[in-house]
């Protein structure tokens, strides 16, 4: 017998946005103008993580996503957002993902954790990222803590960590960046870690030098450059979570609508992950039910096609 899902939980909340004048329009050459605007933008950002809407999985997710690609990108890797979620999510059971997926395990492992981290869990990501792993990585989550502690402002502490880990090993910006982010939501106080810089790493805002090159985790302009990215990337994090919302309410209005046996499942896993495979099957629903209601969820508009294929389809928020 058929049951009705079980209910979404309301989405309907009013996300933040960053003020316009703390967005980088252009070169900032002040250290200070470029706090100003990580502080306000960041103060944003904080008010949409600490109101812990049932949909923060999937938008954590999401910003994972983007933060592989940058990170595919500055490894000179040529996968795409599509490449990296194809990757991921078919792959059969059991499966590695390949290198490139091997990237986005390592951010969706960031996006899924919670505080603090362990040297595990450091390890863990330096391997996912090609990392050779150095006993002096140990040391530097020491430090960190020590730096969240002491109250400094949150794009400092994220430099100060990835800098360590460049003035370690030249060759590790990957995990400089990754270590970064985990430093930024650190010291935020997150209950979970948000994949925000690194979505920058390539941003025009990073660009802070007299040359106008790429600001790197071993450059003297690198403070101010994480400001900047923290101003930029929690701008763009509220626009995605303003769509995500959008359609995550969506979800929840037609959901009652929904009688397939195992529909409740599939709600929980849009609203948790960026992607969704629509030949999902579980011990409640069959290849085919799942193919049905997905179809079923697109007429009503509440979820998207993230493929664009005819086959093999992705569905999410």
């Amino acid at each position: 017998m058929n049951r009705q899902a079980a209910p979404a939980s309301s989405s309907a909340i009013s996300v933040p946005r960053v003020p316009a004048w703390a967005v980088p329009r252009g070169p900032v050459d002040s250290d200070v103008e470029a706090a100003w605007m990580a502080g306000s933008a960041l103060n944003s950002l904080d008010n949409l993580v600490r109101s812990d809407a049932p949909w923060h999985g999937a938008w954590r997710q999401r910003l994972a996503l983007k933060a592989a690609t940058a990170t595919v990108k500055l490894m000179r890797r040529t996968e795409g957002e599509s490449a990296l979620r194809d990757a991921w999510y078919l792959r059969q059971t059991g499966d590695e993902p390949g290198p490139a997926g091997n990237v986005l395990l390592a951010w969706r492992k960031l996006a899924g954790r919670s505080m603090p981290p362990s040297i595990e869990d450091l390890q863990s990501v330096a391997d996912l990222l090609g990392i050779f792993w150095a006993d002096s990585f140990a040391d530097y989550l020491e430090e960190l803590a020590a730096d969240v502690r002491t109250g400094a402002p949150a794009p400092l502490v994220a430099a100060q960590a990835a800098t360590a880990i460049m003035r370690d090993d030249p060759t590790a910006e990957p995990l400089a960046w990754w270590m970064a982010d985990l430093a930024l939501s650190w010291r935020m106080g997150w209950t979970h870690a948000v994949p925000l810089l690194a979505t920058q790493i390539h941003a025009t805002v990073l660009r802070t030098g007299s040359d106008r090159r790429r600001a790197r985790p071993d450059n003297s302009d690198y403070a101010r450059a994480i400001c900047l990215a923290a101003a930029t990337g929690s701008a763009e994090a509220c626009r995605l979570a303003a769509g995500i919302a959008q359609q995550a309410e969506r979800l929840a209005a037609v959901t009652p609508k929904l009688r397939a046996k195992g529909a409740g499942e599939v709600i929980a896993l849009l609203l948790s992950d960026d992607a969704v495979s629509g030949s999902f099957s579980s011990k409640a629903m069959s290849r085919w039910a799942s193919r049905r209601l997905f179809e079923r969820l697109q007429q009503l508009d509440a979820v998207r096609e993230l493929s664009g294929r005819s086959t093999f389809r992705l569905y999410g928020l």
